[in-house]
């Protein structure tokens, strides 16, 4: 399974010196080791008006990152704690929370919490 890494400030001066020097999206994402589209949406979304500059971008990446509002907040885990401690399946957790809350959180999700509190020691 592969996993999610968002790109580091080094990465970005990378794309700028391979993209000064004439190499393509396909050719910068295999010297860097990701993908292709990572690097197409990286000099869509991080330009400014003089193009694409690295130390630029990471700022603008850096802000997007810090306005991102977390998808499941403290207080909704704790309504999962709850139920799941009420025998609530996560399928009929998964689907409460999204009649009655709005909160779209997949049941996988919840088998992956409840997974990780048993490696911690928890009693979920």
């Amino acid at each position: 399974m592969r996993t999610y890494a968002q790109l580091t400030q080094e990465q970005r001066y990378q794309i700028y010196a391979l993209k000064q020097t004439g190499h393509s999206p396909l050719e910068i994402a295999a010297v860097i080791s990701v993908h292709k589209s990572t690097v197409s949406r990286e000099l869509k979304r991080n330009r400014g008006k003089r193009g694409y500059r690295p130390q630029q971008a990471h700022g603008l990446a850096m802000e997007r990152r810090q306005k991102a509002i977390p998808r499941i907040t403290a207080e909704i885990w704790a309504v999962v704690k709850r139920l799941l401690r009420q025998d609530w399946s996560p399928e009929q957790i998964s689907g409460r929370l999204k009649k009655e809350q709005r909160v779209c959180i997949s049941h996988e999700w919840i088998y992956q919490y409840v997974l990780k509190d048993k490696r911690a020691g928890g009693d979920l």
